[in-house]
């Protein structure tokens, strides 16, 4: 944790005083304590990031996902911490370590790693501070950290929920989802979280009302599942465990597909590198000029270069086990504006989403795709930084399609997430397909 709100308390008695107003149905999250990653905005308390440079950043304001929780009746207990700039400052990180924050533990082994860059929320829910808990993903930063900690994350459409009052990386990839100890009360949050937006507008009202609204219950016999190829299973327990869960799957009536993998070009590793670092210059200068004008110590004139030069100056507490090389790469891009990153981003789109998911849903006919979704949680290490082991999460990042992850099993005490991959816009048919295998794990 960051920060716990002060207001809790006095905003959850008046929540209880106001109950016997309610002669009908309560709002779905009325008095549910739900915590947020802290770089999305709440009034209460300051948005840091993780970074010391933002530490007064007191915006008195919530992101839009936040109001839209609070009028479902939910009380923002607090703030979680996070990979420091949501592990976009270095190539050298530790997961869930910020400069404000420190190291972020795992409720199941505190010498191993919560992933990131969520880090805080997976392990908040892991260990009970909560009922929810909001992350945000660019790639992975959300399935990540909930299947190290043994919860399930929700990385929905791009567009499902504003992105409003969140310190930004992509705006083509950035969206933020729910983690929490079942399906059904992911599903409850991103009801709440989910919605139109003309300060975000990739949001669109009409897709957002079809996507989560409606809940459907597909009889798990007729699902048609695609079994993706997942770097995590060069572990060889790891394999075991995806086995005996598609044997399981299998026994239930499941009809799988296997041996699925997707196709890349030379090239497209470093190309959704590159398109990150031009997008991060762009969008975090945009976000500082947005703030309030009466934000503590002018923090609305800042930019990325700013930001570069706070840490250089501040190495000790900042850089003192990793440094800022991807900060300094983006400042060196040309940002969005050339017609290079246009085209690049067509591309990346096109390969990711029609040729990559939709073509193998399409050419095998199967409702979703599903994968390991990492291997089991890595030591610590501040000062080598992350030994990362496999993962699915690059294409549904760079399509900004849906990602699910439910706990499927534990390998000697560690949790092993369960990956479920459908089109853009099927938030719902992933959601119902991740609480149809999550009452057979």
């Amino acid at each position: 944790m960051i920060a716990i709100n002060p207001d809790a308390l006095s905003i959850a008695e008046k929540l209880d005083n106001n109950l016997s107003r309610y002669t009908k149905k309560l709002p779905i999250l009325y008095g549910m304590p739900i915590l947020l990653k802290d770089n999305i905005e709440a009034m209460e308390m300051p948005t840091t990031a993780g970074s010391l440079v933002l530490k007064d950043n007191q915006t008195n304001r919530d992101a839009t996902l936040t109001e839209y929780l609070r009028a479902s009746g939910a009380i923002i207990l607090g703030k979680t911490n996070l990979s420091e700039w949501a592990n976009f400052r270095s190539e050298r990180s530790s997961s869930g370590w910020s400069a404000i924050g420190g190291q972020t533990k795992n409720p199941h082994d505190v010498t191993r790693t919560t992933c990131g860059s969520s880090s805080g929320s997976g392990a908040a829910i892991a260990a009970n501070f909560a009922i929810a808990a909001i992350g945000t993903e660019t790639n992975g930063s959300i399935t990540c950290p909930a299947a190290v900690n043994g919860v399930v994350g929700i990385k929905p459409t791009v567009g499902l929920v504003s992105r409003f009052g969140i310190v930004p990386i992509s705006p083509a990839q950035d969206t933020a989802g729910p983690m929490a100890k079942s399906v059904e009360d992911a599903r409850l949050v991103l009801m709440a979280m989910q919605g139109a937006d003309e300060k975000d507008l990739i949001t669109k009202s009409k897709t957002i009302d079809e996507v989560v609204e409606s809940k459907r219950q597909p009889k798990i016999e007729t699902l048609r599942l695609g079994v993706l190829v997942s770097g995590a299973e060069e572990h060889e327990q790891v394999k075991e465990l995806s086995e005996a869960l598609q044997q399981g799957m299998k026994k239930a009536g499941v009809t799988l597909v296997t041996g699925l993998s997707f196709e890349t070009y030379n090239g497209f590793w470093s190309d959704g590198y590159t398109q990150l670092l031009r997008e991060f210059k762009t969008s975090l200068n945009h976000y500082f000029a947005n703030l309030p004008s009466d934000t503590p110590n002018n923090l609305n004139m800042l930019t990325l270069e700013d930001v570069i030069k706070f840490n250089n100056d501040n190495a000790d507490l900042e850089m003192k086990y990793f440094r800022q090389e991807i900060f300094v790469k983006s400042q060196a891009t040309e940002g969005m504006v050339t017609q290079k990153y246009k085209n690049l981003r067509k591309k990346l789109l096109r390969v990711t989403g029609r040729e990559g998911i939709d073509a193998l849903l399409k050419e095998h006919k199967l409702d979703a795709l599903i994968a390991i979704t990492r291997g089991p949680a890595w030591k610590i290490d501040l000062i080598n930084g992350d030994h990362s082991n496999g993962g699915v999460s690059t294409f549904s990042a760079i399509s900004g399609y849906p990602h699910i992850t439910i706990p499927a099993g534990k390998l000697h005490g560690l949790p092993i997430g369960l990956s479920i991959m459908t089109s853009g816009g099927e938030d719902n048919k992933a959601i119902d397909i991740a609480g149809k295998l999550e009452s057979i794990m």
